[in-house]
C-alpha cells in the first residue's frame, strides 16, 4: 500500500490511533521550501522596483499560502476522527515553535545590532525592541510566519468544533471563506487613504488575511479520500487551473504597473488577481507529491533528510543569504542580472544546510530547530 492509499474506516469501527503518513506531503514541503529561499534570494540579489525581477516574485507568493493550508491540513487530518483537547493540545505544540520563535527573534535581534550603523542606545529601548519584535514578529521578514502559526495552535481546539459543519457543507463554507479573503485582500490591496499602507501592513502577521487557505486546508483534511481521488482523476483541469490562475496574477501585476503602482506594491502577496493561482498551484504541488509518493519516489531517502531539516532552514536561511551578501556584491559588479541570483540561490541552499547541520548537532537543537539533537558519532 501506497502512502496516498488511505483505507476508508467503517462507522462500526474504532477510528485509528494515529493517521497514516503521507509521503506527498514530504515533497510539498520540499518543494515550497526551495521556493521561500527562491523567492528571498530574488529579492536580496535584484532591485527592489525591478520589473522583471518583481514579476517572478509575485506567483512565488504562494509560499505563505501554500503552508498555512498544509498546517492545517496536517493538523486536522490528524485530529478529524478523534478529540482535540485544548490544554494537552496547546502543551504539547505550542513549545516546539514558541521557543525557536523566541530563541530566533533574540538572535535575529543580536544580529542587526551587530551589523548595524545605528547607535546601541539605552538597555531599556533594546528590551523594548525586542518585546515588540515578539509581538509582531518584525525581528526579520520571515518571522511573521511563525506567529501565525502560533495563532492557529491558539485557535485549532476552537476549529475543531467547526469540523462537524466543514464535513456537512464544506462549499458553504469555503464560499463564505473566500468571500471574506477577497474583501480582506482587496482592503490589503488597496486601503482607504486615511488608512493608509502602513496601517494595513499591521494585519500581515495575523491569520486573518490567511484564514481561506486554513479552511481550505481544513476542508481537504476532513474530506482527504474524496480530494485525492478528485485530484488524481482531473490533473489536466489541474495544470490548466494552474495556467489560468498565473495568467490572471501576471496579468493583473503588468497592469497595476501600468496604471503607476510600483512593481513591489502591484507584486504584493495580499492583491487578489493572485488567489486564484494561489489556490490552483496548492492543488498542483500535492498532486505533483500524490504522483511521486505514488510511483518510484526517486530521490525519497533526500526528501525525507531535507523534510526533517525544512524547519530549521526556514529559520537559518535568512542569515544565509546576509552572510552571502558580499558574494552577490561581488558577482552583481562583474556579471549583473542575472547572474547574481543564478549564483546566489544554490550557494545559499549549501550554506543554510550547512548552518542547519551544525545547529543540529548541538546540545540545544531542538530551542534552535524544533528537533532533537542529531547523534554526534565519535
Amino acid at each position: 500500500m501506497t502512502t496516498t492509499e488511505i483505507p476508508l474506516v467503517r462507522a462500526d469501527e474504532p477510528a485509528p490511533a494515529r493517521s497514516p503518513h503521507l509521503r506527498q506531503l514530504d515533497l510539498y514541503r520540499v518543494v515550497t521550501f526551495a521556493l521561500v529561499i527562491l523567492i528571498h534570494v530574488i529579492g536580496s540579489t535584484t532591485f527592489q522596483q525591478d520589473v522583471v525581477a518583481d514579476a517572478i516574485q509575485t506567483p512565488l507568493h504562494l509560499t505563505r499560502e501554500a503552508f498555512f493550508a498544509l498546517t492545517a491540513f496536517v493538523l486536522v487530518f490528524q485530529y478529524r476522527d478523534r478529540p482535540v483537547p485544548a490544554g494537552k493540545f496547546w502543551r504539547r505544540r505550542f513549545p516546539l515553535v514558541a521557543v525557536p520563535y523566541v530563541v530566533w527573534t533574540v538572535i535575529y535581534r543580536v544580529y542587526s545590532l551587530i551589523t548595524s550603523d545605528q547607535p546601541f542606545g539605552s538597555i531599556g529601548a533594546q528590551l523594548r525592541t525586542l518585546g515588540l519584535d515578539l509581538l509582531t514578529g518584525n525581528a526579520w521578514y520571515h518571522m511573521y510566519f511563525m506567529l501565525v502559526t502560533l495563532q492557529v495552535y491558539l485557535l485549532f481546539p476552537l476549529l475543531a468544533k467547526l469540523f462537524g459543519l466543514i464535513r456537512r457543507r464544506p462549499w458553504t463554507v469555503l464560499a463564505v471563506s473566500g468571500a471574506v479573503q477577497i474583501a480582506v485582500a482587496i482592503f490589503m490591496s488597496y486601503p482607504p487613504a486615511a488608512l493608509g499602507y502602513g496601517f494595513v501592513s499591521q494585519f500581515f502577521a495575523t491569520f486573518v488575511v490567511y484564514q481561506f487557505y486554513m479552511v481550505l486546508g481544513t476542508a481537504a483534511a476532513l474530506h482527504f479520500e474524496a480530494v485525492h481521488a478528485w485530484l488524481r482523476a482531473h490533473s489536466r483541469w489541474i495544470l490548466l487551473a494552474m495556467a489560468g490562475g498565473l495568467v490572471i496574477a501576471e496579468t493583473g501585476y503588468f497592469v497595476s504597473v501600468h496604471f503607476g503602482e510600483w512593481p513591489e506594491m502591484a507584486s504584493d502577496a495580499f492583491r487578489p488577481y493572485l488567489i486564484p493561482w494561489f489556490v490552483a498551484v496548492i492543488a498542483g504541488i500535492y498532486l505533483a507529491g500524490a504522483r511521486w509518493a505514488a510511483g518510484r519516489q526517486r530521490g525519497g531517502r533526500f526528501v525525507s533528510w531535507a523534510v526533517n531539516r525544512s524547519f530549521a532552514v526556514f529559520l537559518t536561511h535568512p542569515i544565509a543569504i546576509a552572510l552571502l551578501d558580499p558574494l552577490f556584491v561581488f558577482v552583481g559588479d562583474r556579471y549583473g542580472a542575472p547572474w547574481t541570483t543564478l549564483v546566489a540561490y544554490p550557494a545559499t541552499v549549501a550554506l543554510t544546510f550547512a548552518i542547519v547541520e551544525v545547529l543540529r548537532r548541538l546540545p540545544w537543537s531542538k530551542a534552535l530547530t524544533g528537533r532533537a539533537r542529531v547523534p554526534v558519532r565519535s
